[in-house]
């Protein structure tokens, strides 16, 4: 996904009949093209263990970058990996503070209380405590709680993040596997959410949604899942190298021999005028 990918920078000798890779200048630079960019780079010729061929491969052997569309598609899986991770990081941290509030219930209850009665006063005749703030409500819920809830937390919050956390690192890694594990969890989420949202409107809850519709949509129709468009035979469908490789180059047989001075050029408009 970075740097070039010049072969003809690594070969020993490059040919007239290597024009549409590299060139060797008449003052002994060498013009290489990399072939995830199409920029035109300027080498010193290899020598000794620099040298990865003794002349540039055939481009059937060649291992050829990603770029265009299959390139794009990287980039965005690693988004989606990194979404991903900042979800299993999440409901990680909710796991943890549930094992450590179910581990130390009672002391967590105790200190509560002090809290409450130091907020409130004592309990009154009714059982209830005179001032109700929003931070003694907040206390006198988690007095309520019980053991088995905090499991269930737990159990749910670790649950989740092993799967987050698996699609993550798939995602990264561009696994196939990983992309149906991530339709499947997210489209799983989607009722909840449907229900939250229906229940009280709030725009994190409306944007969760719409990300996660998308995402799903996304994944289904770009990477071919469940047999659409083809399924994944259709992944693999060749770039055209023969029309890229064809497009005017600065190393047109004798006109780039002979060039004294020619800069490093990035686009057609200047591999044309440099060719001239």
């Amino acid at each position: 996904m970075r740097g070039h990918a010049a072969p003809a920078a690594h070969a020993r000798l490059v040919g007239p009949d290597d024009a549409a890779l590299g060139a060797e200048l008449a003052d002994g630079r060498r013009l290489a093209r990399c072939l995830r960019c199409d920029t035109w780079i300027e080498h010193t010729p290899p020598t000794g263990s620099d040298v990865e061929y003794e002349q540039v491969p055939p481009l059937s052997l060649l291992d050829k970058p990603r770029r265009g569309e299959p390139l794009h598609e990287a980039i965005v899986m690693r988004v989606i990996a990194l979404n991903k991770a900042t979800h299993a990081l999440g409901f990680s941290i909710v796991a943890i503070a549930a094992l450590l509030l179910e581990t130390n219930l009672g002391a967590v209850k105790s200190f509560a209380e002090r809290v409450l009665s130091g907020v409130t006063g004592p309990l009154s005749d009714t059982g209830q405590y005179a001032n109700q703030s929003w931070l003694s409500r907040e206390l006198q819920k988690l007095l309520h709680l019980n053991a088995g809830t905090i499991k269930l937390v737990l159990l749910i919050a670790a649950l989740y993040a092993a799967v987050e956390w698996t699609e993550a690192v798939g995602l990264w890694r561009e696994r196939r596997w990983a992309e149906y594990l991530t339709v499947i969890a997210t489209a799983g989420f989607l009722p909840l959410e449907i229900h939250e949202l229906l229940h009280r409107v709030t725009l994190l809850r409306g944007l969760a949604l719409v990300v996660n519709i998308a995402l799903v949509v996304w994944l289904i129709r770009n990477k071919r899942l469940f047999g659409l468009r083809g399924g994944l035979k259709a992944m693999h469908e060749e770039v055209d190298w023969g029309t890229i490789l064809a497009s005017p180059t600065p190393a047109l047989g004798r006109r780039a021999i002979g060039v004294t001075r020619l800069p490093t050029v990035h686009g057609d408009d200047d591999i044309e005028a440099a060719a001239d």
